[in-house]
């Protein structure tokens, strides 16, 4: 009887194994947002390092996260490192794509808690008198991502945060257009 157990059990395993291979190589997480400003009053919060505190989730997940920013001052060759605790960990990004007012795209480097790398882009198109904000992250998904996939839902991980941050992004526009346009 245990032996008919044991055989159940590797099969099952097997099985989910062999279903995880068959998971797509890579991945595409992608959150929107509407926000009521010309492309032009968002597009230097997302294309300086230095503005990415006032909306970033990221930011926050570490109060004393050491953070360096070398490069350009601002949009293609900028980069952003970072070293945090275990929440988060440690990496690099650097703006690879800078289009004024529609295109900010990322090349973003995990070293912890994981290794990956992976590509950003912030897209903006202007819609009537507000702007499409767009948030997208590609990557490889190794085997290991695979599996782990079959038990726990990425997009709606990372998509939470995207969300998180668009609404941040939002407000932080709307708060410096407020700021702009007093007296």
């Amino acid at each position: 009887m245990l032996a008919i157990i044991i055989i159940i059990v590797l099969v099952i395993i097997l099985a989910v194994l062999i279903y995880a291979a068959t998971r797509p190589n890579d991945f595409v997480v992608s959150r929107s947002t509407s926000i009521k400003a010309p492309a032009e009053a968002i597009f230097p919060l997302i294309n300086d390092f230095k503005h990415w505190p006032e909306w970033s989730p990221f930011e926050k997940l570490d109060p004393r996260m050491k953070r360096t920013l070398s490069g350009a001052e601002s949009g293609k060759g900028a980069v952003y490192a970072w070293e945090g605790n275990s929440k988060a960990g440690a990496g690099r990004m650097e703006i690879v794509n800078s289009v004024p007012s529609s295109l900010v795209a990322l090349k973003l480097d995990f070293e912890r808690p994981f290794r990956a790398n992976n590509s950003v882009d912030f897209s903006l198109r202007p819609s009537g008198d507000a702007t499409t904000v767009t948030w997208a992250m590609r990557g490889a998904r190794p085997f290991i991502a695979k599996l782990m996939g079959l038990f726990m839902d990425f997009d709606k991980l990372i998509g939470k945060d995207f969300e998180a941050g668009l609404a941040n992004l939002k407000q932080a526009t709307e708060q410096q257009r407020l700021t702009i346009s007093k007296p």
